[in-house]
């Protein structure tokens, strides 16, 4: 959002000239983290002039608020400036290393600046999605009475893992991956800045390995920077240029990155909206998005087995009947990776759902069996008709358990026309056969048998039909 115009930019590299020693034993990215909300960069959909953090920061007036965003986009240093604009107490509590005891040491100490000295605390909850119910409790009522203002950060949906109370008293801020310009804008920062920058180096970074960089970064400031750092490292040895200067490179930027840092959480929001990208893209016919979001999930670390399990459930759920086939295909994919493990039995898992998203679709299984379980659940025990009841004694003969039921295989066609339903729901219909692959036969042979029980019951011929025979 706003650009450090002491970062001069060339058309094919930016060239950096740095003389003083920066403080190394503290890493790149948090000695770079901005101070002033002047030098914040991006979220322009929150601080952009009449956005909602850009008059809360006029105003001076900070309400609890929960930051959910992706990692290094900017919530700690945003909480700490939005702290300085208030002139309060910042008070920063992991929610990984902290518990209730630390919750009353800051909630007595919070009592007594207010009283003496008339501070208001902000309690900055660093990855509050990892706090249990008990510790929330804790410092609920401390911000309900205004003593503590909240300013939380995750990166899940809080709506999963945040207790209704206190979400219900916190505004949510939705921050945004950095973009690459915002990326390169950080960047070209820690290049120029000869206080808390790379001020030890005389560095040439060609464009292509500043691009290169950001795109590694995948929106995560702190990822870039450290990259950068690393990088600037590797530049050193690898020798001048004839001016003099190190050369960052596209190879050098690759071999300090490692590898590309995929956002994904497998707990987490990201972990079911892949998941849920994964399964849109089967039930759509899509392969390609098929194959995309499965790459994506086990190139982040997804366990193999669990995509496996979301692919047998959609085999029942989304293409059912339709394809008889599917479940068994799938299992056997499923099974193939079990013994070949990883990477080899990735391609089963491609097979899978390549063939999933390639098979007819019906979710006709899938609507029968909610409508069934909301049956049950309306109508409770309801008892099973007397003719198809099991009758292994004389006393249940006597109560005319199995009185008149007739044995299907001792009709010539095998169809016998008797109520199976309780009498509460005698003649409901559940499973609505659809007209895609297999299932359209299955649905032609109900109709078919419907209407030979129909003849029967009228003493007349049915209709023919084209299609299988019995």
């Amino acid at each position: 959002m706003h650009r450090d115009p002491a970062a001069k930019k060339h058309a094919d590299t930016l060239i950096v000239f740095m003389n003083s020693q920066a403080p190394r034993h503290i890493p790149l990215a948090e000695r770079m983290r901005p101070t002033r909300i002047e030098d914040f960069v991006g979220q322009e959909e929150l601080l952009g002039e009449g956005r909602i953090l850009d008059k809360l920061i006029r105003q001076k007036k900070i309400p609890s608020l929960l930051l959910w965003g992706p990692p290094g986009s900017g919530k700690t240093t945003l909480a700490r400036i939005l702290a300085q604009n208030m002139s309060a107490d910042f008070v920063f509590f992991s929610a990984v290393l902290s518990g209730v005891k630390e919750i009353r040491e800051i909630v007595a100490r919070a009592e007594k600046r207010k009283k003496a000295e008339s501070i208001q605390t902000i309690l900055f909850v660093d990855e509050i999605h990892r706090f249990n119910k008990a510790q929330q409790d804790a410092f609920l009522p401390h911000v309900e009475s205004g003593l503590l203002t909240l300013i939380g950060a995750t990166t899940e949906n809080p709506s999963f893992q945040v207790i209704a109370p206190l979400l219900s008293r916190c505004r949510v801020l939705v921050l945004k991956s950095l973009s690459p310009e915002n990326l390169k804008t950080i960047l070209e920062r820690a290049l120029a800045d000869k206080k808390n920058g790379l001020a030890r180096h005389k560095i040439k970074i060609e464009e292509k390995a500043m691009a290169h960089i950001c795109s590694l970064a995948d929106g995560d400031a702190r990822i870039g920077l450290n990259i950068l750092e690393v990088a600037a490292d590797l530049a050193e040895p690898a020798g001048t240029d004839k001016d003099g200067l190190q050369v960052i490179t596209v190879d050098i930027a690759e071999e300090a990155s490692q590898r590309r840092h995929l956002r994904y959480d497998a707990a987490g929001e990201e972990h079911y909206n892949q998941i849920s990208a994964l399964h849109k893209s089967l039930r759509d016919s899509d392969p390609d998005g098929a194959l995309y979001w499965l790459a994506r999930m086990l190139a982040a670390g997804e366990d193999p087995l669990y995509i496996a399990r979301r692919l047998i459930r959609f085999a029942s759920e989304d293409v059912g009947i339709a394809d008889p086939q599917a479940i068994t295909i799938v299992v056997n994919c499923r099974n193939a990776y079990h013994m070949l493990g990883s990477p080899e039995g990735e391609l089963a898992l491609v097979e899978a759902a390549v063939y999933l998203a390639t098979a007819p679709k019906s979710n006709a299984l899938y609507k029968a069996y909610n409508e069934v379980r909301r049956d049950i659940e309306k109508t409770g025990s309801l008892p099973v008709p007397l003719h198809i009841r099991n009758a292994p004694t004389r006393l249940m003969r006597d109560l005319d358990y199995g009185k008149g039921y007739r044995y299907a295989h001792d009709d010539a066609e095998g169809l016998v026309d008797q109520e199976h339903m309780p009498d509460e729901l005698s003649g409901r219909k559940y499973y609505h056969p659809t007209t895609h692959g297999y299932e359209a036969l299955v649905k032609e042979r109900l109709t078919k048998w419907s209407q030979i029980l129909k003849a029967r019951k009228n003493k007349t011929e049915p209709q023919s039909i084209k299609g299988e025979k019995h």
